[in-house]
């Protein structure tokens, strides 16, 4: 009897009476009944259930099945094997959503390496700085981003860092790429310099690392967020099930696949014999367009985007062609948006979630019940955070110093905490901060909600958006709420403006519709005291664009220097 087995029978036979020990004889954890979850085994289950289901589509030169895109990844996971790529080291992507990122999300993991996918809107500085803390030793490059790339190389060669080699990636098959210095390969020329019988790299352990996300800054420096191949599966499978996915869906890449690996749904759809429909460039009037010619069934989008959707002029528009499921993350979308995105035939499924937990953590689980309330109890109902979703151990509000559950009254505020496989495995080379995130055996998110009589959490605020004014707690997400009930306000973000006598007062930023700039401060300002208690309402209004991430969250930091920098109100 092996050493675990008989291990495992003294730790039984130490509970008392129960199984019978003799019926656990002849087991045994071996390559038949184990193997690490990892979600490159999609791949190629995908090869053979979906082999001729199209995969990609990408402009009018790039179209794919399954099985092709099988066979690219085995190619180009061989290419990289033969540039010297092996186990745990990084390769890096600078792309928007283009084909190769769907390949990439498989190939790097495949060949043992872990993918770091950075934001394709940094500049050059920052790439440099990303680049070196990470270590890759390949970075592949959108033409589009070329130049950006190569500053970021020249930053690294003025700092005597070894730079990664460059892989450009064409914009089409067709199209002859401008070749510079930094260029050592070429996506296509590099893929088919790979062998088809290369032998995939499976990870070892679960726990290995699949990829680095980096956070998107819009507090502090950028972390490096770690995922693990147990954990990317695991959030895979949670959230093509929130997203109410089936089997061949057709989705629109609206959401960054940079942006947590495109909340696991680069890897996701092969599971269900998707096809990818590749959007560069996000607007109105293409993700109309590509709904229509592509029959779309599923997108996602923050609500930044929704917002530029439903104010969208009508000529931009197309009747769709069925009920589009839209998944929505990051700041609470206001009921009003809710409420006009399914006026336009869209089904919106609203989720919740951080880049430490792999993107989606929780979501509006839909009562049927509640499709008989009236539109505006239903849409602030479609608007709370929800519920843990199937892959998530544990999600509740909790008191952040005692770390006691919060009760279940709508009204008292804690910080949302998540533990389980759907957690980062930590902060590249950050010890300090990844047992600060994980103190008290949970993950600390810093976004502070309330837990309803149902269950369900309702985001408040970040802990570092709280407005304190006369020792009273006022939710920035509730100021904002009503700002965009007011018929002129396009976007909008309230900070917290130091008041000599309140301490602070909220202070709202404001981005008019183009039809509504005769608006003054001082009726919205109204608007809110009639909607609002008094202390709630912002004593100060700014008009002006809303500055934001290219993930589309609202970089509130830089609204709170300039409330700052405004000075104390008398």
């Amino acid at each position: 009897m092996g050493y675990h087995l008989a291990n495992l029978i003294h730790k039984l036979s130490d509970q008392g009476p129960g199984l019978p020990l003799r019926s656990m004889e002849g087991l045994l954890k071996c390559s038949v009944n184990y193997v690490p979850l990892t979600p490159i085994s999609f791949l190629e289950r995908a090869a053979n259930v979906f082999r001729g289901r199209i995969s990609i589509i990408d402009g009018s030169s790039v179209k794919y099945t399954w099985k092709e895109t099988h066979a690219r990844c085995i190619k180009l996971a061989s290419a990289l094997s033969n540039l010297g790529i092996s186990r745990g080291d990084v390769v890096a992507t600078l792309a928007r959503n283009v084909y190769a990122m769907q390949e990439l999300h498989f190939a790097v993991p495949m060949a043992g390496a872990v993918i770091c996918t950075l934001n394709s809107r940094l500049d050059s500085a920052m790439i440099s700085v990303l680049l070196r803390h990470s270590e890759a030793k390949i970075i592949f490059v959108d033409q589009k981003l070329l130049q950006v790339a190569q500053g970021a190389l020249d930053i690294l060669a003025k700092e005597k860092a070894k730079p990664p080699l460059l892989v450009l990636i064409s914009d089409s098959d067709s199209s002859s790429p401008t070749i510079v210095n930094s260029v050592t390969h070429v996506y296509e020329s590099l893929l088919e310099s790979g062998s088809s019988e290369f032998s995939v790299r499976w990870p070892t352990s679960e726990f290995d690392p699949i990829s680095i996300n980096y956070t998107s800054g819009t507090t502090s420096r950028p972390k490096g967020v770690v995922y693990n191949h147990r954990g990317a599966y695991l959030n895979t499978i949670a959230t093509f099930m929130l997203h109410e996915m089936s089997s061949w869906p057709v989705y629109l890449w609206t959401v960054p696949t940079f942006h947590c690996n495109g909340w696991c749904l680069t890897w996701g759809l092969a599971a269900l014999g998707g096809t990818s429909i590749c959007l560069r460039q996000v607007s109105p009037r293409a993700i109309f367009e590509y709904i229509a010619e592509h029959k779309v069934t599923h997108m996602s989008a923050a609500p930044i985007v929704m917002n530029m959707i439903v104010n969208s002029p009508v000529s931009d528009r197309k009747p769709l062609p069925h009920k589009v499921n839209i998944m929505t993350g990051g700041s609470p979308p206001p009921s009003q948006i809710l409420s006009k995105m399914e006026e336009l035939g869209f089904r919106v499924h609203h989720l919740y979630g951080l880049t430490e937990t792999y993107g989606p953590g929780t979501y509006c689980l839909w009562k049927p019940e509640w499709d008989s309330l009236p539109p505006d109890e239903k849409y602030k109902l479609k608007a709370r955070q929800g519920v843990q979703h199937l892959c998530s151990e544990g999600v509740d509000v909790m008191d952040p110093l005692t770390l006691e559950k919060v009760p279940e009254d709508g009204k008292t505020i804690g910080e949302i905490m998540f533990r389980g496989n759907t957690v980062m495995s930590g902060y590249l080379k950050d010890v300090q901060a990844t047992e600060e995130a994980f103190k008290g055996g949970w993950f600390h998110s810093g976004d502070l909600a309330v837990k309803h009589p149902d269950g369900y959490i309702e985001v408040k605020d970040r802990l570092k958006d709280i407005i304190i004014s006369g020792g009273e707690n006022i939710s920035t997400v509730e100021v904002e709420r009503v700002l965009y009930s007011h018929p002129a306000v396009l976007e909008t973000a309230v900070v917290a403006r130091p008041d000599n006598h309140w301490g602070q007062t909220p202070c709202a930023y404001v981005k008019l519709k183009d039809d509504s700039n005769n608006v003054s401060d001082k009726e919205i300002i109204n608007f809110c005291r009639d909607n609002l208690p008094h202390y709630m309402a912002p004593r100060t209004v700014i008009f002006q664009d809303i500055p934001k991430t290219s993930t589309g969250k609202i970089q509130k930091f830089i609204l709170r220097e300039k409330a700052r920098a405004l000075g104390s109100l008398c």
